[in-house]
């Protein structure tokens, strides 16, 4: 994806945008399929943006447990949040699952004003804070799935959210189904059996990641 087409970039010009680069001393690097990125040493203090490929942020616990916190595609930002807060990011990392290219900005060029204080810069920061607005929502949608004791529960509210945001009863999964099962925290097994038992029971049909959802059955008279 070219920088320009980023959402970051939304209503700046090619020229404004070499100019955000060049003045914020962006850092674009290359990771190969399979890299665990530590925040702690690649992203602490900066903001990137995937220019191409496909990764996740996941957590990593200590008894080795993982955890998928954002899956990641061309176009998205990324670390945002912790570089503004500060927070801890000893077990964050960023898994890549293609070739990667990503761009690192120094997030205290996002906080202060450049001397020119140039219309492009802010227009950067409007972007920036709609794409954090944009993330919250998404982040209350999980917490909204996560509230959820059963499987079941877990995977029908997922799948109705998912199916909102499509404006479609039929929609494709953004991650598979491995990274499903990490994403609602669930063993997969359990999870798979569950997803079974949804598609015997008419709830929805499946197949690889595309899913339907299916209307409630009626009685006829």
């Amino acid at each position: 994806m070219e920088i320009i087409q980023c959402p970051l970039f939304s209503n700046i010009s090619q020229e404004e945008c070499q100019r955000i680069l060049l003045c914020f001393g962006a850092n674009r690097r290359h990771f190969l399929p399979g890299e665990l990125l530590s925040f702690q040493k690649y992203q602490q203090g900066k903001i990137g943006l995937l220019l191409s490929g496909r990764a996740d942020v996941v957590r990593l616990d200590y008894d080795g447990s993982r955890t998928l916190m954002e899956p990641l595609e061309e176009g998205c930002v990324f670390g945002e949040a912790l570089a503004f807060s500060g927070g801890s990011c000893e077990q964050l990392y960023l898994e890549c699952h293609t070739r990667c290219e990503i761009l690192f900005f120094d997030y205290d060029h996002f906080t202060k004003r450049c001397s020119n204080a140039c219309a492009h810069h802010n227009q950067l920061l409007q972007n920036l804070f709609s794409l954090l607005s944009k993330k919250v929502l998404i982040m209350s949608s999980r917490v909204e799935v996560l509230s959820h004791r059963s499987i079941r529960a877990k995977l029908l509210c997922y799948f109705r959210i998912t199916a909102a945001a499509a404006q479609n009863t039929s929609f494709e999964l953004p991650f598979s189904i491995t990274a499903l099962s990490e994403y609602i925290c669930a063993d997969r097994s359990a999870m798979m059996r569950e997803l079974k038992s949804l598609k015997e029971e008419g709830y929805l049909t499946m197949a690889k990641r595309h899913v339907t959802l299916l209307p409630p059955a009626t009685t006829l008279p």
